[in-house]
């Protein structure tokens, strides 16, 4: 059995300069934005510490061994065989979200995307200049499910893409293989490109459902889709500035292929460095993560049934963000401003990711159980 992984003390997290430790002062205990509390794994600060010894901190070459490292993680985490030559490095998830959407739509074109989600997948647009549809995912009582038949209509009415998030944010949803099989149909159909945004992939939790690669649940989907990785959310790399495209079909490789050279250029070296390094040693780590995001998780529903009656948490299947109704609560439109004023627990407003997240916050277990603990039992103490 795999020990689970400490996260550094509270002390030490502190000292961070990044978005999650630096935004708030100290007696506010931030599980907002998605960075997690865990020390590197040691493959990554060995590669990073031995390229600063050399002052490696030059530009990205034009061959890196980081298309076949994660072809290596992919056989093993998921059976997927990737191509390498499949695989072209950006800056991160949303540059190349971004470029995915200006590479496949016109600017005015209608693109999809199903909330509540990630708040960038709505900013993009005006990045794109495309026109955002949203088809929201339908709620059930175990979690989320896509809306199958309202993303048909949304392409029948012209929309010509689709961001898709899998795993989901905020809702850890990995999306059955039956139902992403059939989002590939639909949108062959109709001429429409999936993007895939699959950075949580790696974070498929112990005894959850799978992760399911799109372009790997059936041969539209290899002909329809554009995956976009990165290591950054699993290993915490975010500031490394590293992700990547993978395609299928001789027509999407070409079609990222011919996008502008500095798409590719503004990779940086740490970054993939670093993701060498995660996607060919950091297995071990990576189950270890796991194994406490697992546990969390588990702490976490506990802590809400105690400590908050009358919110709602249906746990995901993947990831550290957790999805949690406090509609009951009566504590208006921004709980998350009310929760961070009177707890000092520093949340994710549920607006921010669409009309569905009224009423919603999400919580980011990506930490240690101590930290969790002392956050829920703030924030019940409000009720």
């Amino acid at each position: 059995m795999t020990e689970p992984l400490d996260a550094l003390p509270l002390e030490i997290l502190r000292r961070r300069t990044s978005t999650k430790w630096a935004t708030h002062p100290d007696d506010v205990l931030p599980l907002f934005v998605a960075e997690t509390d865990f020390p590197l794994a040691e493959p990554i600060t060995r590669i990073l510490t031995d390229a600063l010894a050399i002052g490696d901190t030059g530009y990205v070459p034009p061959k890196t061994a980081y298309p076949d490292a994660f072809a290596g993680f992919a056989s093993r985490r998921w059976g997927w065989d990737v191509d390498p030559g499949g695989v072209r490095t950006t800056c991160d998830v949303m540059m190349g979200v971004a470029e995915a959407i200006r590479a496949v739509a016109e600017p005015g074109e209608k693109v999809v995307v199903t909330s509540p989600v990630y708040p960038p997948f709505f900013d993009v647009h005006d990045e794109s200049r495309t026109v955002c549809v949203d088809v929201p995912l339908l709620r059930e009582n175990d979690g989320w499910i896509l809306d199958l038949d309202g993303i048909e209509r949304a392409f029948a009415d012209g929309a010509v893409a689709i961001l898709l998030c899998n795993p989901h944010n905020p809702t850890g949803t990995a999306h059955t293989p039956a139902s992403l099989a059939e989002l590939a149909r639909t949108a062959e159909r109709h001429g429409a490109v999936v993007i895939s945004d699959e950075i949580h992939a790696p974070l498929a939790l112990p005894g959850r459902r799978a992760f399911t690669p799109f372009l790997e649940a059936g041969p539209e989907a290899a002909e329809v889709g554009i995956a976009i990785h990165s290591a950054s959310k699993t290993f915490n790399l975010a500031g490394l500035k590293c992700a990547h495209f993978v395609t299928v079909s001789d027509r999407l490789t070409k079609l990222v292929a011919d996008m502008p050279m500095e798409v590719e250029w503004r990779t940086g070296l740490f970054g993939i460095k670093a993701g060498i390094a995660a996607y060919t040693e950091g297995d071990a780590w990576l189950d270890a993560l796991l194994a406490r995001l697992g546990s969390n998780q588990t702490l976490l529903a506990g802590l809400v049934a105690e400590h908050m009656p009358g919110a709602e948490y249906v746990p995901g299947d993947a990831g550290f963000l957790a999805w949690v109704d406090v509609s009951a609560l009566g504590w208006g439109e921004d709980p998350a401003a009310k929760i961070l004023a009177e707890a000092r627990v520093a949340l994710n407003a549920g607006r921010s990711f669409g009309p569905p997240g009224e009423g919603f916050v999400r919580f980011n277990y990506g930490t240690g159980p101590g930290i969790l603990t002392e956050a829920v039992r703030r924030v019940g103490a409000l009720i």
